[in-house]
């Protein structure tokens, strides 16, 4: 009997509806379908390419965000997964934009080794510490706006009522503001976004202690360094993803918080620019770290005073601050997030 051919399949993620292509070795299309994007539906799926050889490979679209369930069931069943991105805007001018493109579009880059990235998990700790910055960074915004409503709304009070609210801490004036009993629309207003405003700090600080356990419990000693608190190491742990083998080295972890240095150079002038790419979370968490060190760290104090004095300005010692912490992380991130080896020898009976 003939051995079953080897196929690559390709697929354009969407919220509703995944639109999948296959490709034999040779990079012939062999068939498009799609599909629902249900756990009951990627079993349809998985059928149906069964129905042309042996999957081997797969590139699948924002396995981060529409495409992470899909992502998981065919690593589940060992299918190696690369993470596509989507096409350069010069490419789609030149080939079009459609579902069924995009998908073989995946499976070419798979094909051809372009795609390379392998995609992230959020089954374990990192997983759940993302899930809860989500719910963070949604509050906290919130909580912000509400504030700044509260402060704007006291200026159309008379002098009295704003000398009694005004240039008070946050919980103080929203504590004030909440037991106003005024029936005119202003103090409805005050009272009504200052219980909104401590609803919010509430739900805040309980996902603060929430984030710090989990933080505590995967890698206390990355709070030990200085600088990094839960929340900051929440969001480089939350960065690195459940499975850190796919991170190669620290310059890996570096570039994949944009903070490596992307070479800049043309004709005679030889220089490095800023990388703009990786994820933004993690870079804005490295420059937080970063700052705080420059203002509390003697260390890196000493160090930027050195720095300064041979001609870098903030901005560059910024630049190669979080390069250095990211390259100080990595290995406890990634020791952290590696589960235990289970000794064989201690099984055997």
């Amino acid at each position: 009997m003939a051995a079953a051919s080897v196929i690559t399949l390709g697929v354009d993620t969407h919220k509703d509806l995944h639109v999948a292509v296959t490709l034999d070795a040779l990079g012939r299309r062999l068939g498009i379908a799609s599909f629902p994007t249900d756990d009951a539906h990627h079993a349809d799926l998985w059928q149906w390419v069964a129905g042309f050889g042996q999957l081997t490979q797969a590139g699948v679209e924002g396995t981060g965000s529409y495409g992470y369930r899909l992502a998981q069931f065919l690593t589940g069943r060992g299918i190696t997964v690369f993470e596509v991105n989507r096409p350069d805007r010069a490419a789609r001018r030149r080939r079009g934009k459609s579902d069924p493109v995009d998908a073989e579009n995946a499976a070419r880059a798979v094909l051809s080794g372009d795609a390379t990235a392998t995609p992230k998990t959020r089954t374990g700790p990192a997983g759940q510490l993302r899930a809860l910055l989500v719910a963070r960074r949604s509050a906290t915004k919130s909580r912000t706006q509400a504030e700044l409503q509260l402060r704007s709304l006291i200026l159309e009070l008379d002098d009295d009522q704003r000398a009694q609210l005004d240039r008070r801490r946050t919980d103080h004036l929203a504590a004030a503001c909440a037991t106003l009993t005024g029936a005119d629309g202003i103090s409805l207003a005050l009272a009504s976004l200052a219980r909104r405003w401590q609803f919010l700090d509430t739900e805040v600080r309980a996902n603060t202690a929430q984030v710090e356990a989990i933080v505590r419990q995967t890698a206390p000693r990355l709070l030990n360094q200085p600088g990094i608190g839960p929340i900051t190491a929440a969001q480089l742990l939350a960065t690195a993803g459940d499975n850190p083998d796919r991170l190669s080295s620290e310059a890996a972890f570096a570039a994949l918080c944009g903070v490596s240095p992307v070479e800049h150079s043309s004709g005679k002038t030889q220089r490095h620019r800023l990388n703009l790419g990786g994820d933004r979370a993690a870079n804005s968490t490295l420059w937080t770290i970063a700052n705080n060190r420059l203002m509390h760290d003697p260390r890196t104090r000493e160090y930027a005073a050195r720095r300064t004095a041979l001609g870098s300005s903030r901005k560059e010692i910024l630049r190669l601050l979080k390069r250095y912490i990211a390259r100080q992380v990595f290995t406890e991130i990634r020791r952290a997030l590696t589960p235990p080896k289970i000794n064989q020898a201690q099984n055997l009976t």
